[in-house]
């Protein structure tokens, strides 16, 4: 009992760390998901993780409430992070929903709440589900684990105002732009051939209402194509995992002062 009395300040700065990363880490943050099964998760696995960890000698002092606000600091940073790049997933569908016409029946998002692409959702769910089924969700608990190797438990001060942090992330939000322009590129290249076919056909048939037709023949070409591009896709995903916990853990080194 007195042994856990002592380990009690660091026990609470674990739970709190976990507890930010599950906010907003895909797949556990999602919205469906109750708060109090995320809050006996991130119990679970900070019980777990306090005998395992090497623990400083922590009090609970002024400086304790400084280390709170940092562990709360990096776990939101870094599942924001996460889940920036995975984002690139709905941009893509954007992209997509945009030139096939679904741009006009957006659904909400179970997660956030707000308005999101048909094709965007569509593709996010196999993206959670193609996480699910490599164990990825097993592989962001690491994350969450070897975390304290870069950023330990008794740094009080985080380097946010250092230009290589700002430029990293800077550079994060271009990767998520670039890959989700990549995601789409297949079909939207083939529907812009549409567009042009379709330009070619109101000069040769001025009679024809392209727009009438133009919207139907879209998405009479875009569904097939997307099936087609399932297996490419799941491809660019398996890719765009990788670049995810490379971020994480690059930017776990940068708050560490590595």
């Amino acid at each position: 009992m007195v042994e856990f009395i002592n380990l009690l300040p660091a026990f609470l700065l674990v739970f709190v760390r976990v507890l930010a990363f599950f906010s907003v880490l895909p797949i556990y943050g999602h919205r469906s998901i109750p708060t109090t099964h995320k809050i006996g998760l991130a119990l679970m696995l900070s019980w777990i993780m306090i005998f395992t960890l090497d623990t400083p000698e922590v009090l609970i002092d002024a400086v304790f409430f400084l280390l709170v606000i940092k562990e709360i600091l990096v776990g939101l940073s870094v599942g924001l992070i996460a889940m920036i790049l995975l984002y690139a997933v709905q941009v893509a569908g954007g992209f997509i929903d945009f030139n096939m016409g679904f741009m006009i029946a957006n659904v909400v998002d179970p997660q956030t709440g707000a308005q999101s692409p048909l094709i965007g959702g569509y593709l996010y769910t196999f993206a959670l589900l193609f996480l699910l089924a490599v164990n990825g969700h097993h592989l962001l608990l690491d994350g969450i684990f070897y975390s304290y190797q870069f950023v330990p438990m008794d740094q009080v001060f985080l380097p946010f105002g250092q230009e290589n942090i700002v430029h990293y992330i800077a550079t994060t939000f271009n990767a998520m732009f670039i890959i989700a322009f990549q995601m789409a590129f297949p079909i939207v290249g083939s529907l812009f051939l549409v567009d042009v076919a379709l330009g070619m056909v109101s000069r040769a048939v001025p009679q024809m209402n392209v727009f009438v037709v133009g919207m139907p023949l879209k998405i009479l070409v875009g569904l097939p194509l997307l099936i087609v591009y399932m297996s490419v896709f799941i491809m660019v995903v398996q890719k765009l995992f990788d670049q995810m916990v490379l971020a994480m853990r690059t930017l776990l080194q940068l708050l560490g002062g590595a």
